[in-house]
């Protein structure tokens, strides 16, 4: 809802080209993808509304051991959702410590409403 600065939202990060060990590989059942090692890794998601090319926020997530489960946690910035409402989207973006960054291919999409 605009102006929220909740919930948290919980990402698990998938290797589409990898499968999670004792399944087969299936490229359109993101279950049978492994997650990825998120060791050493800055997940960041970019924020902005949907067909603009503006960036409104970049929000950095957090993870925790075991990092190589995938799981990272995304907390809204205090004032990411302080836009009017409509459709949003957001990209997430992995940079390695050696610099290298890989974007995820899917965007994520939100849609926000106003409030009363």
């Amino acid at each position: 809802m605009a102006g929220d600065d909740k919930p948290e939202l919980n990402f698990t990060i998938r290797d589409a080209n990898t499968a999670v060990s004792g399944f087969v590989l299936d490229p359109d059942d993101v279950t049978t993808w492994a997650p990825m090692d998120l060791t050493g890794v800055t997940v960041r998601v970019k924020f902005r509304a949907l067909g603009s090319t503006t960036l409104l926020d970049t929000l950095v997530c957090t993870n925790q051991a075991p990092y190589t489960d995938g799981v990272c946690f995304m907390t809204w910035n205090a004032t990411t959702l302080d836009v009017d409402a409509g459709t949003y989207e957001g990209e997430i973006e992995l940079t390695y410590s050696d610099d290298t960054v890989l974007t995820v291919f899917h965007k994520l999409k939100f849609k926000v409403r106003s409030d009363f």
